[in-house]
């Protein structure tokens, strides 16, 4: 204040031919006490009556109030009845900015409307989401509270408490926090504090006595740091992070107060104060003034910084910012009235003080820092703030060291700038320090909210099977597409690999070697055959049944084949038709063979039927017929839901399977069951020849190896179903394999290994021994010519 009066009285452009003075009045605790010292200072010193004025000075223009709210508020009340004008340099408060009550009251402070964006800012910034708040508990404190948590919940960061501070202005004696034991051990290392510097002091003596060093501290104000001399060499507050308004510094402010002192301020007994406290001079106790014996060219500058601190603080501006509010608004006033003539030549100027207000409410000046001074709250605007790292270790360093700078008119994601390698944090911390209720859950996992606690407090789940998350705290992983599988990390989707069971696969292989070996094994034995035509064992049971049950069967091994490769959309349509036509054709053939024996043999009593029966070749008409039969089911399947290609990408991890779909699955169990039905009926036929002469008599494995077919095909099905994939064609064609071979080994490798081993079996002679020494049932006669006719 002594400053910027000194700098106004010293400009001739601004109150030329007027000289400011001023009237400093220590106001003690209490409204009683605040307003009687207010009654004095308008009525006059030692006198204090309402409503008048007892001496003949002048009227101050205007009051300075502060910093405390409480104080202007217990002021305003009362000046604001007599429209006296008061500027508050405290802290911007909403209760004094009500018109109906404070209608005289200029509040020289700027609005924090963007404190509470400012501080979530950092927040973010530093992935802090996991905060304890210590709030004023006034209204102040009730309004910053309800902001900051609406605006915290909304950028997802959570309140772990929240501490009301219940503190007497000014005083040192403070309760202990409520929930003491569960604040300083809670996970939350971040704490905020909201206060003006006043109220702040019981709460920062409580920090400080209780040694708290591992916490990062979030202020919105300074503190007088030599209020709080210890003993110990620990600061609980170093590294602590403070939101201070931005300004400019004052041009020739530091020269102003290294050259203040005693002999140029007597009336200042602060000053006195310090010159005895540090500069070794006399004291008189009684007139608390220095009498000499003082260190030479002592000055301010001197002293540390934690003893008396050289910077302006918020206050201070404010206050500086007031006073020249004050000399304008007189300035225009007293031009005003020049203007209008309002006072005679030579009479220096009258006026009453609620004849300033309409100047005071459209002041708007630039300061000698550059920064615009407006006090009419409606039309200032979003003010910048700088951010203050608090640097104290060791002990007595003190220094507010500028880290940052928060602009709420910057452009979105450059309101906040910090330089975070500057930033000394809390004693003990070599690196940024965490502060979350839970650790962020990786890519590949999801977070699982735990039941009654706050949304930032949470578990890690692995993400299911084939869904991913590639960032870090996600509530839902994704799904990966059809075409994609999730990597064992599950943060990353990758193309699966095409495949079907290909001649390069182990299985394409085995199978591509079995169908073609059992086929020329097939070919052999009817090469076998047709060299040996014309023997007994041969002609037996109808020897052209037996050529046609081979071809198909060299035909049966070979249709694996078209199940190994690249499907299309023939082969699809192939697989299953070619080989319902084969079998059908197969087992027909074994009905027929086995029609044969049993006409053969069963009929003993020759006459007509049996003559034409044999003659007509009855059992040859069996194929055909059954024949006939599949190709109408195959033509029904196609034309109903014919097979096609389909890409199965869930059987095998990683890989689309391309396999033929049956279509219609109805239709494929049909054939089957078709299939099974010749099956069964040649079995019962040859099971009814098994008592028959056994002499070439093929009907024992005729039903032997019906029972071995029907076993596979019958096992085929409950495999069939819980396998997928390239397995699944696997076992279709192990089960076409298993069953031709069946009819192959159990109906022809006999006869084999009589024709190729035991040649001497094959005779009609052998035959006719071997028939009469079993002494059969069956006439050897007619037997003979049942060899002879067929």
């Amino acid at each position: 204040m002594m400053f910027a009066i000194e700098e106004i009285n010293r400009n001739p452009y601004l109150l030329p031919n007027t000289s400011l003075g001023f009237e400093v009045h220590n106001v003690p605790n209490g409204q009683r006490a605040t307003l009687a010292t207010l009654f004095g200072s308008l009525s006059g010193n030692g006198y204090g009556i309402p409503n008048y004025r007892c001496v003949r000075e002048g009227m101050s223009a205007a009051v300075l109030t502060g910093p405390s709210w409480a104080i202007s508020e217990y002021m305003g009340t009362l000046l604001d009845l007599y429209k006296f004008p008061q500027l508050s340099f405290g802290p911007f408060d909403t209760t004094l900015s009500e018109q109906r009550r404070f209608s005289s009251l200029y509040q020289v402070a700027p609005k924090d409307t963007s404190l509470t964006l400012g501080i979530v800012s950092l927040m973010l910034h530093f992935h802090w989401n996991w905060v304890g708040l210590f709030i004023i508990d006034d209204h102040k404190g009730a309004q910053i509270l309800s902001d900051l948590r609406s605006e915290l919940e909304k950028n997802g960061v959570c309140i772990a408490f929240v501490e009301m501070i219940l503190a007497i202005r000014g005083s040192f004696l403070t309760t202990s926090w409520k929930n003491q034991v569960k604040i300083l051990e809670s996970s939350a290392n971040v704490i905020i504090i909201y206060g003006d510097t006043d109220s702040l002091l019981s709460l920062i003596v409580n920090i400080k006595q209780k040694l708290v060093t591992w916490k990062v501290w979030v202020l919105n104000s300074h503190w007088d740091h030599s209020t709080f001399d210890n003993y110990f060499l620990l600061d609980a507050l170093h590294g602590t992070l403070i939101f201070s308004h931005h300004k400019e510094e004052i041009i020739n402010f530091t020269d102003f107060v290294q050259t203040a002192n005693p002999y140029k301020y007597p009336e200042d007994i602060y000053l006195h104060v310090l010159w005895h406290s540090f500069f070794n001079c006399s004291f008189l106790r009684k007139d608390c003034k220095i009498v000499g014996n003082c260190l030479p060219n002592a000055s301010l500058g001197f002293l540390p910084g934690n003893i008396f601190d050289m910077a302006m603080s918020e206050e201070s501006y404010n206050v500086y910012n007031a006073v020249y509010s004050v000399a304008q608004s007189l300035h225009e006033m007293t031009l005003n009235q020049v203007h209008f003539k309002t006072r005679g030549k030579g009479k220096k100027m009258v006026f009453f003080p609620w004849q300033l207000h309409p100047f005071l409410k459209n002041t708007k000046l630039i300061n000698h820092a550059g920064d615009q001074v407006v006090l009419d709250q409606k039309r200032q605007s979003h003010v910048e703030y700088d951010i203050l790292n608090f640097w104290n270790f060791p002990k007595g360093l003190e220094i507010n060291a500028k880290v940052g700078t928060f602009s709420p008119n910057a452009p979105e994601g450059q309101k906040l700038f910090l330089s975070s390698h500057m930033i000394q944090w809390a004693t003990g911390l070599t690196e940024i320090p965490q502060s979350v209720c839970s650790e962020s859950c990786h890519p590949g996992f999801m977070k699982t909210h735990r039941e009654g606690e706050a949304s930032c407090c949470f578990d890690c789940k692995q993400c299911p099977e084939n869904e991913i998350s590639n960032e870090t705290d996600v509530d839902q992983c994704v799904k990966c597409p059809e075409t994609h599988y999730a990597n064992n990390e599950k943060n990353h989707c990758q193309h699966k690999t095409v495949t079907f069971l290909a001649y390069e696969d182990p299985f394409g292989k085995i199978f591509s070697i079995m169908s073609l070996g059992f086929s020329s094994l097939t070919a052999v034995v009817l090469g076998v055959f047709l060299k040996h035509r014309d023997t007994p064992i041969v002609k037996a049971n109808n020897r052209h049944l037996s050529y046609i049950l081979l071809i198909t069967l060299i035909l049966c091994f070979l249709c694996p084949l078209l199940y190994i490769g690249h499907p299309s959309t023939v082969t699809c349509i192939l697989q299953q038709n070619i080989f319902g036509l084969l079998f059908t054709v197969a087992l027909s053939t074994v009905m027929a063979k086995t029609l044969t024996v049993l006409i053969a043999f069963k009929i003993t009593t020759p006459g007509k039927m049996r003559r034409w029966l044999l003659i007509a070749k009855a059992p040859n008409f069996i194929i055909p017929i059954c024949t006939l039969l599949q190709v109408v089911l195959s033509g029904i399947w196609l034309a109903i839901s014919p097979p096609f290609i389909n890409k199965d990408a869930h059987s095998e991890h990683g890989h689309i399977i391309i396999i033929c779909n049956k279509g219609s699955a109805i239709a494929f169990y049909c054939i089957l069951g078709y299939l099974g039905t010749l099956a069964i009926g040649s079995y019962l036929m040859a099971f009814l020849s098994r008592n028959l002469p056994d002499t070439f008599n093929e009907a024992k494995f005729l039903a032997f190896s019906m029972l071995v077919f029907c076993s596979v095909w019958v096992s085929f099905l409950p495999v069939y179903h819980s396998t997928k994939g390239k397995v699944m064609v696997a076992m279709e064609i192990l089960s076409i394999l298993a069953s031709s071979t069946s009819i192959l080994g159990i109906i022809f490798v006999p006869k084999c290994y009589i024709i190729l081993l035991r040649p001497e079996w094959n005779s009609l002679h052998y035959i006719r021994c071997t028939t009469y020494a079993r002494r059969t049932n069956l006439k050897p006669s007619s037997h003979i010519s049942y060899i002879k006719e067929y």
